[in-house]
This record gives C-alpha cells, structure tokens and sequence, in this order.
C-alpha cells in the first residue's frame, strides 16, 4: 500500500490532508507529524541551522515510518524540505508547487496573500522560477493580511477566512489571479466563489500531484 506522508504546522490540517488522500486516492494510507514549533521559530528567525535539522528529524520520522512520499504543508518551511528528497530516499513536495505552477498559467499580475509574513519571501520566490520555466512574465502583487493569524492561532477559523477574503476582495481588481499562499487560507476561497478571476489554493492540487508521482 502506497503512504503519503504530511509534515504540518497546525493540527487543523490533519482532517483536510486526510480527507484528500482518501477521496483522491482511496486504497493509500497516510500519515502525519504536527510540529508547531517549526513555524514558529521560521517566523522569528528564518530557516537556522537549528531549525533545519529539527526539520530533518520530522522528515526522518515520516520516511522511516513507511511514507513512500512526503508533502510539506507549510509554505515557509516547504522550500528548504523539497531540497532533503535525495538525503531521504523519497521525494519531498511543497505544498505551494503545483498552485504556483497554475497561477503562472492563470495571468501575469498574481495577488499573493499571507498571513504570516515567512511566507511571502518564499512564495514569490516559487513564483518566479515557475514563471522562468514556464517563459512567462509575472508581477506579484504580495499582499499580507494583517490581524489575521491571531484569529488562527485563537482557533476562530470563520473570522480568520472572513478576515482573508475581504482582503482578497480588495486585491482582486488589481489581479488577474489570487494565490492564497498558505494551507491555512484555503477556507476562504469558498467567500471569493464570486470573483470573475481565479483564486488559488493549495492542498487539493499537491495531493493530486503527489499521488500522480508516484
């Protein structure tokens, strides 16, 4: 039986990777390792020497207890974890690949929001080389969200993706496509079903290419 394994950063997306994998591919297993430390430590300090090796370990953990693949789920820790493939022995997939690859495909002026500022830095820059690769030329519209990862982290998700969209609202008619940069954004997408450009999230999609690559 083929696993997928998910590193996250809150509880909150164990159910939703779960209920993914299930749907997307019924006869697979998955597991999961909930470290909201890594999140925390990459928002006040970036990816350490320290931090690093912690994600190492996580990763470790995953593979040595039988993921045949690994998706990191946070954005901000997600492009170092995509380097650790060859030192683990199965492939690493940020979460934010294939959403990056679709909003490039969308339009050239993409709207990113975040809510957390470790995003932003690597987000566009994911952005950047999918539109080089792509031989496309973009202009990222990097749009934070202030106040709203209180909301989160307070655990009131309905005010947090009300907080996401109204700020997605107000983006939109400078955007030709709006990438919620984080897992944790997807919620409000289902607010913004009105908008006449897309809005872009990201774990349906890396589920879909993580099962397709293996």
């Amino acid at each position: 039986m083929t696993t997928i394994g998910f590193l996250h950063t809150a509880d909150v997306h164990v159910p939703v990777f779960h209920d993914l994998r299930a749907e997307l591919a019924p006869g697979w297993a998955d597991l999961h390792v909930v470290d909201p430390g890594l999140l925390a430590d990459a928002r006040r300090a970036g990816i350490t020497a320290e931090l690093a090796a912690r994600v190492d370990a996580r990763l470790h953990e995953l593979a040595d207890r039988g993921a045949d693949l690994i998706v990191c789920t946070c954005s901000s820790l997600g492009a170092y974890a995509e380097t650790r493939t060859a030192d683990l022995g199965v492939p690493v997939l940020r979460v934010d690949r294939p959403m990056a690859e679709a909003a490039v495909a969308a339009g050239s002026r993409i709207a990113v929001l975040a809510t957390v500022d470790s995003t932003l830095a690597p987000t566009s820059a994911l952005l950047n080389a999918a539109a080089e690769r792509a031989g496309r030329v973009v202009t990222l519209i990097e749009t934070p969200v202030p106040g709203a990862w209180s909301l989160f982290e307070k655990g009131d998700l309905h005010a947090y993706a009300v907080k996401v969209a109204d700020q997605a609202r107000a983006i939109a008619p400078r955007a030709d496509v709006i990438v919620l940069a984080q897992a944790s954004l997807s919620p409000a997408a289902a607010l913004l079903a009105d908008l006449p450009i897309p809005v872009l999230t990201s774990p349906r999609t890396a589920v879909a290419r993580a099962i397709a690559s293996v």
